[in-house]
């Protein structure tokens, strides 16, 4: 999460891009791990349904996202946007955190963050930044390693991966995916790819609805 979204969580105390200082964190025992599909901000055509293991949640602040089954939510006050929504796991090993973002763009907000006016998370070790372009999406992707996280549990080295994107509605948005490096970075690719593939943005209309609310 960054600078980029004003949040109450910030990447400098270990978990959220911008200046915020939310917390984060997924779960150790790696959650339902669907084939990542990474450049696409909606579902196909032909999905009618998020992976097996996961739900589709149309949260209170008004978007639409997939989560991994039986993780809770909570909320922080953002200064823009939408407040910083989380997704956890039971063990709280695993994060999915949704936020909008105050950069005009998501390389914008990324060169923000990565600059030396936004602080990091102890133990900071960049992985690599893509973008992800491909004439329909237009997005950018970091791949980090952090040694802590600020109000979430000692997993080790923590992996994250935080995406950032245009959503259909012309606006930026992020999200990012955490858990333990010890269990792999797959897990936390397969969250974070299935959560943009269903993202609708508020007030906005999409192909699938979803099955349940928040």
């Amino acid at each position: 999460m960054s600078l980029v979204a004003t949040l109450v969580v910030g990447k400098g105390d270990g978990g959220k891009p911008a200046a915020a200082a939310a917390s984060v964190s997924p779960k150790r025992s790696a959650p339902p791990t669907p084939t990542p599909t990474p450049t696409s901000a909606s579902p196909t055509e032909s999905a009618s349904a998020p992976p097996p293991g996961y739900r589709l949640r149309q949260d209170t602040e008004g978007f639409r996202i997939a989560v991994p089954e039986g993780w809770t939510r909570s909320s922080v006050a953002s200064s823009y946007g939408f407040a910083v929504v989380s997704y956890r796991s039971p063990d709280r090993e695993h994060r999915l955190q949704v936020y909008q973002v105050a950069e005009s763009s998501p390389a914008a907000s990324f060169e923000l963050y990565l600059s030396d006016q936004t602080p990091k998370p102890d133990g900071f070790q960049k992985l690599g930044l893509t973008t992800l372009d491909d004439g329909e999406f237009s997005g950018s992707r970091l791949e980090y390693l952090a040694g802590t996280i600020k109000g979430e549990p000692d997993v080790g080295t923590w992996h994250v991966v935080d995406e950032r994107f245009f959503g259909r509605d012309g606006k930026v948005y992020a999200v990012a995916s955490y858990g333990p490096e010890s269990d792999g970075r797959e897990d936390e690719l397969a969250c974070l790819t299935t959560a943009v593939d269903w993202f609708c943005p508020p007030d906005t209309v999409c192909d699938a609805q979803p099955s349940a609310t928040d």
